[in-house]
């Protein structure tokens, strides 16, 4: 197994999460089962290099690509991938690097090249299949949560199922913080529906508006969302679904929001 795509730190924090393996059956036990860091290996392999399951190179991780493709169905129905992030999300506020006050939201396509679930036709890819992810990030564009859905949704369809994605985070003293005072987005959310609808959760929303000359400043603040963007596209699996599942997807997604925050605590010690 390459030690490079599992390191320790993120091994510790994973491996509380996982379900228990199934007993093995004392009469015919078959083959002894693949090591569940040989198999989150050759899930960070195709998450990092974007190749199909079949072309994981088994000698080198351990792992065949169907059994990794297995264990991330069974670790994604186990909602390990959300836990992770959460658990990641509380360290960060922790050690205060997490600026709740000051959050912004966008959208970004991708194409769906085997359909699936949560596939619609782009408006701005000729209506081919695709999907869109949806982020929320805080100040320094560390991912709170991504959301999934067609390619033919609206984006400001996804502002409060963004919203009530956060987590309740944990970490200092007082109750846990899931929501921030200020809430930056681009013309793509300018409804005064969502205006009023994000004051009446006591958010203050700071969104551009249509029509006007570029030049308010939002973008000052606003940018860290297109830089998380790229942050997730640079696992290349992320970069075109190929997944039909979009349970599968999402967990990936949500596994590349953790190591994000990994990131950024290293950054931070």
């Amino acid at each position: 197994m390459r030690a490079d795509l599992v390191p320790d730190d993120l091994w510790e924090r994973v491996a509380p999460l996982l379900p228990p393996p199934p007993e093995r059956r004392p009469r015919h036990p078959g083959r002894l089962r693949v090591p569940d860091r040989a198999a989150l290996a050759g899930i960070m392999y195709v998450l990092r290099t974007g190749v199909a399951w079949r072309d994981v190179p088994a000698e080198t991780l351990g792992c065949s690509g169907v059994t990794a493709w297995r264990r991330l169905r069974d670790w994604t129905e186990a909602g390990v991938w959300p836990r992770l992030h959460t658990a990641l999300l509380t360290e960060l506020r922790r050690a205060d690097l997490l600026d709740l006050d000051d959050c912004a939201v966008d959208g970004s396509h991708v194409r769906a090249l085997k359909g699936g679930d949560h596939v619609g036709p782009s408006p701005v890819d000729r209506a081919r299949p695709g999907s869109k992810h949806h982020l929320i990030v805080d100040r320094h564009g560390t991912p709170l949560a991504v959301t999934l859905t067609g390619g033919n949704r609206h984006d400001v369809t996804q502002l409060l199922p963004l919203l009530n994605a956060v987590p309740p985070l944990r970490g200092l003293r007082g109750r846990p913080r899931r929501k921030p005072r200020r809430l930056y987005a681009d013309r793509g959310y300018d409804f005064d529906k969502y205006r009023r609808l994000l004051w009446k959760r006591g958010i203050k929303p700071l969104i551009a508006r249509r029509g006007v000359a570029h030049g308010s400043g939002l973008g000052k603040v606003r940018w860290v969302v297109e830089r998380a963007f790229a942050w997730l596209h640079q696992f290349k699996r992320l970069r075109t679904r190929y997944e039909r599942r979009a349970d599968l997807h999402q967990g990936l997604l949500e596994l590349a929001c953790g190591i994000i925050c990994l990131r950024r605590l290293r950054a931070a010690t």
